[in-house]
């Protein structure tokens, strides 16, 4: 089978490909783009989340046949060095990362939620970036996602909180 991908702007061709293959392995070892990491392989931790016209995916468990003439985003596609997009500033400026290794996951989680929800609520928050994160920085992520939005409507960032009785 053949299917046609645009990663990043660029248009790719891949022949003679099982059509069930993840999209994350497409993605890392055909491409060569190792921003996209692997979790744990069953769509639960979005380690591997990625845009896939513009809906965050889990690359792990997405069929390449059902990306066949869609556009990728990865984190790599993102923004650039020069012109990071809001949510790559806002991860920086909060220092966010702790070791890494799930942030690209929650950062295009968060890249598609800030197009569907452009002023996020907490609960907005809660209920759209369900990845993990081992070393718990959720506190930090939080903070990010208010300060992306913030940059991202042109706003100086105003973090939102909602206490909830329970």
């Amino acid at each position: 089978m053949t299917i046609s991908l645009k990663v990043n702007g660029v248009l790719h061709t891949i022949e003679n490909i099982d059509e069930n293959t993840p999209l994350l392995w497409i993605i890392r070892d055909v491409l060569d783009l190792k921003g996209t990491k692997f979790g744990c392989g069953k769509a639960a931790c979005g380690a591997c989340t990625l845009l896939v016209d513009g809906e965050a995916v889990r690359s792990c468990s997405y069929a390449l046949k059902f990306a066949n003439g869609k556009e990728i985003t990865t984190i790599e596609g993102l923004g650039t060095p020069e012109n990071p997009h809001p949510v790559q500033e806002a991860w920086v400026e909060e220092i966010v990362p702790q070791c890494g290794y799930c942030q690209p996951g929650f950062m295009m989680a968060t890249a598609a939620l800030l197009e569907k929800v452009p002023s996020p609520t907490d609960e907005d928050i809660d209920q759209n970036i369900i990845n993990i994160c081992r070393c718990g920085t959720y506190y930090r992520m939080r903070k990010a996602i208010h300060k992306a939005s913030a940059i991202k409507n042109g706003a100086s960032p105003t973090p939102t909180t909602k206490t909830t009785n329970t």
